[in-house]
């Protein structure tokens, strides 16, 4: 259940800009990473805020426009598929978390972030496993980041259609994992993603 309660406790605590942290797009074979930071108003009720995954892309794409509307600082960035594959998704994932942190119009004292990595932050941080289910902060960053990539994928789709993005976004289902084998892979692709094709 989504409650302010993280929020409100570190803002006891003296902290008073504090962000949530969320990404969308590590398990997908191509497309870049995309990262949000989000700061709410403590207290604000914005109606079906919940996890992306737990809605309807129509649903995601209403909160994404009163998010916007009502943060009083959000960022959003990409990790791009040249820098993962020059090092990895988690590095890359975390990268551009912390840039996302970095770009918030009013700097961020405080950040949740979505899951169980710290790694890099300059700013005092705590990660919180599922929380986008718990904190609104970090539920609002993920349907940022959700959004965000998934609209990259419609332009990924328009412009390589052979491998049907636009309904898979990227996830390596059978239809998107045969039309690999049969067109091949372009630059849109992360190496480390598609070693299934060097199989015999």
């Amino acid at each position: 259940m989504l409650t302010y309660e993280l929020e409100t406790a570190l803002e006891n605590e003296g902290y008073h800009a504090v962000c949530g942290v969320d990404e969308a797009g590590r398990g997908p074979l191509c497309g870049p990473v995309a990262a949000a930071a989000c700061m709410l108003p403590t207290g604000l009720v914005i109606e079906g805020l919940n996890d992306s995954k737990k809605l309807t892309e129509k649903k995601r794409e209403l909160l994404y426009d009163e998010i916007v509307k009502n943060a009083i600082a959000y960022c959003v960035v990409l990790g791009s598929v040249e820098e993962i594959n020059e090092t990895d998704i988690l590095s890359t994932t975390l990268h551009a978390m912390r840039r996302a942190v970095d770009g918030l119009q009013v700097k961020a004292d405080f950040a949740l972030i979505d899951g169980n990595q710290t790694r890099g932050f300059t700013i005092p941080c705590r990660a919180v496993v599922h929380g986008d289910a718990t904190s609104p902060s970090i539920a609002a960053a993920s349907i940022l980041a959700k959004v965000t990539r998934d609209r990259l994928c419609a332009e990924l789709d328009a412009a390589h259609p052979e491998y049907g993005i636009a309904k898979h976004k990227g996830y390596g289902t059978k239809a998107h994992m045969d039309a690999l084998r049969k067109y091949g892979p372009c630059e849109i692709y992360r190496s480390k993603f598609i070693r299934f094709l060097d199989e015999k």
